[in-house]
């Protein structure tokens, strides 16, 4: 059987598919795209339309290079951005763009949700989580405060990957793990939270989708588009999940014990648990995963965002970076960069940015300055895999995926910075393959999750790289948070 695997990114949508017999790709398309232009700073939008135009465009691809074959697609798999709202009305239709992820407008609607419920501590004592401006509860009333007309319509509340699901199935669920995400859900008890709801509006629970497991099907394929893509109308389309949840499926992250690093638009590192793991801090989410178990969590904003500015800013293509970076001793002479180009998320800094610091007359150079942000957006998710150290989350090894794990030179610097080994997959899909594993686990019998996604997504052989330099980079990281301290105030 082949299933397709989609991943709804914020810079691209990406189709493949998944030789189940195999555990090989044998076809894939992506298709970029972009943000909303000319909003004000702190707001961050796409048109939901667009991933449905990407996503038709990159299946349709993916079924023509697969030829005769198409006849053995069985399943789908839908991976999405976490977080962002798409306000529905009665009819399933948009209302108005999606407010995403990395949208940071919504800090006063933190405080206000926050100070309702009775502030920080006991908001996580209900939920499980903070409410911090990436998380959806926020945009729901600033939706409710700053287009009152738009609210008034409102109807369904969905996220990405609910919406791909709604357009595919003709049906509206929520699964636990991305459900998690929105901050409205009591992570303990995997039901929705009506005190936090209630603080946003008193309508609100009648919004919000069922809740169901994650490895429960959301369905099948619609007739006409199954007729249209020249598909089985039979074919399961699966629960799906928030890109995390499938990349930790991508990276065989079904079990305890497994921790993951995703170096994407944005920095993510994520175990599996079999409890909820609660920081009561609120800097580690507390997830739920698609594998319906529990997924603590760290995610910061600027990853390949702050890595790929200095790039382009140089007119460097990927292979002239690692070795301009590679030329720079570690330290880079000096050069410290703080990465908050998009606020920051861990630690809460949404009206952060970014700063250099250090700059000398031999250190500033253009190879220095890459070095710096590599090692500063490294620096930023290593701190909170320190805070996810102290709530007893060890690793004995990191697995890398997403873009930034391609760089052999980052992936060094990944190990020195973490200290821990890491590992490489032999496909570096993450989130899209991690949706096709569950769309093939949806559509069969006979195999558990974990067997399918260590057949699908073994560890490329040789790939492991030991720490070299790691009390040097735990000094850098002490300089880093001395910098963050003096330079951002925190809210």
């Amino acid at each position: 059987m082949i299933t397709l695997g989609i991943d709804c990114g914020t810079q691209s949508l990406k189709t493949v598919a998944l030789d189940g017999d195999s555990g090989k790709i044998v076809a894939s398309a992506s298709k970029t795209y972009g943000l909303i232009e000319g909003l004000p700073a702190g707001h961050a939008e796409q048109d939901p339309a667009t991933w449905w135009d990407a996503l038709r465009e990159t299946v349709s691809t993916v079924l023509s290079d697969l030829g005769s074959r198409k006849s053995e697609v069985g399943g789908i798999g839908i991976s999405g951005q976490q977080h962002g709202f798409v306000p529905l009305d009665a009819n399933h239709q948009v209302i108005r763009p999606a407010k995403l992820w990395c949208d940071t407008s919504t800090t006063a609607q933190c405080d206000e949700i926050r100070a309702k419920l009775g502030g920080r501590e006991k908001t996580i004592e209900l939920a499980g989580n903070d409410i911090l401006p990436g998380f959806t509860a926020p945009k729901i009333l600033w939706l409710k405060q700053n287009e009152p007309a738009n609210f008034a319509r409102l109807a369904h509340v969905a996220l990405p990957h609910d919406f791909l699901n709604l357009k595919l199935t003709g049906a509206l669920r929520m699964e636990f793990g991305d459900a998690s995400g929105t901050a409205l859900m009591d992570v303990r008890a995997r039901t929705w939270c009506r005190k936090v709801c209630d603080a946003i509006d008193p309508r609100l629970m009648e919004m919000l989708p069922s809740l169901g497991s994650s490895l429960e099907p959301a369905g099948t394929l619609l007739p006409l588009l199954a007729a249209d893509w020249g598909l089985s109308p039979k074919i399961v389309v699966s629960g799906g999940g928030g890109d995390n949840m499938m990349a930790a499926i991508g990276t065989a992250n079904t079990s305890p014990g497994v921790v993951t690093a995703s170096l994407g638009t944005s920095g993510t590192i994520f175990a599996c648990a079999d409890k909820p793991v609660i920081d009561p801090q609120g800097e580690i989410a507390a997830f739920c995963d698609s594998a319906d178990h529990w997924m603590p969590l760290l995610c910061t904003m600027n990853v390949t965002v702050a890595t790929e500015a200095f790039r382009h800013l140089f007119g460097w293509d990927h292979a002239r970076m690692d070795a301009e970076i590679s030329s720079v001793p570690p330290g880079a002479d000096g050069l410290l960069f703080l990465p908050y180009l998009q606020g920051e998320r861990t630690p809460n800094l949404p009206h952060g940015c970014g700063v250099l610091h250090g700059m000398t007359i031999s250190n500033l150079t253009p190879a220095h300055m890459a070095r710096a942000a590599m090692e500063g957006v490294t620096l930023g998710m290593s701190y909170g895999l320190r805070r996810m150290e102290s709530l007893g989350l060890k690793p004995l090894e990191i697995r890398l995926t997403g873009g930034g794990s391609q760089s052999p030179v980052w992936r060094q610097i990944l190990a020195d910075v973490f200290g821990y080994p890491v590992v490489t997959m032999e496909s570096a899909e993450g989130a899209a393959l991690g949706a096709a594993i569950q769309a093939l686990y949806a559509a069969t019998s006979g195999s558990s999750l974990d067997e399918l996604a260590a057949h699908c997504s073994p560890v490329r052989h040789g790939s492991r790289l030991e720490p070299e330099c790691s009390d040097f980079y735990a000094d850098l990281l002490e300089r880093q948070n001395f910098l963050r301290e003096k330079t951002m105030s925190r809210p």
